[in-house]
């Protein structure tokens, strides 16, 4: 059975509010991936409750590139079970990230918590892994920072406290003695931390962005589809 009359441009509609929610799924999984990399330095420690927020968005944006596949085939072939299908999966996925909003805005003063535990665990580790060392001072590098909170963080730990040094990566300019006896002319002075959240402030309104757009879409979309489920059910007849 065919759509003819108005139902021919649900369904042209449909099809290209798959297309775009298809091109909202890259995207995401573009953003997770660029957050992923942005913070895997300060991550890498080991805090798995903040490295899950990148790889959740990933996750999300793969589930949406398939989902948005769906839609697209069940429109095109005018499948009543394919369109259905996909209207189900939209809801549950509209559902899902309005819970996930609420969810992060209940839990947004703990980041800063896991952020910094993340880091302490990190510097902890620094030195007894090479991979984990490496990603330390990158990122200290990246971010020009030195510690947690400031550079006397690192005077906490025995192996720097004894010579009063820091990572080389702190110093402002990479000499062989910048590290040693630091002082703030020598090295950065400002913790990690404060940079990290400074960045996650900057990008959170481009996700804030991407999400309300493919929030908008999403229930365009499922109006959409539920017209075209109507349209194909009553048996109406194609071009």
């Amino acid at each position: 059975m065919a759509v003819e009359g108005g139902m021919k441009c649900v369904k042209f509609l449909v099809f290209i509010f798959n297309f775009i929610f298809w091109v909202c799924g890259v995207a995401l999984v573009a953003i997770g991936i660029y957050a992923h990399l942005a913070l895997n330095q300060a991550l890498v420690a080991g805090s798995n409750s903040a490295a899950s927020s990148p790889v959740a968005i990933m996750v999300v944006g793969i589930i949406i590139f398939f989902v948005s596949f769906f839609g697209c085939c069940g429109a095109w072939k005018e499948s009543y079970c394919m369109v259905t299908t996909f209207a189900v999966l939209l809801s549950i996925i509209f559902l899902v990230e309005i819970a996930a909003a609420i969810a992060g805005y209940v839990f947004k003063d703990k980041v800063r918590s896991v952020l910094e535990e993340g880091l302490w665990d990190t510097m902890r580790k620094y030195g007894e892994d090479v991979p984990l060392t490496e990603a330390v001072d990158k990122l200290q590098e990246d971010f020009h920072c030195c510690g947690s909170n400031n550079y006397t963080d690192w005077a906490t730990l025995e192996r720097f406290r004894v010579n009063n040094t820091v990572p080389r990566s702190c110093c402002r300019v990479n000499t062989t003695n910048c590290n040693v006896n630091p002082t703030t002319s020598t090295i950065y002075v400002e913790g990690c931390q404060k940079g990290i959240e400074a960045w996650m402030k900057k990008n959170i309104l481009i996700v804030a962005a991407v999400a309300l757009g493919i929030a908008f879409f999403e229930i365009l979309g499922i109006v959409f589809t539920c017209c075209l489920m109507k349209g194909i059910r009553s048996g109406y007849e194609v071009m």
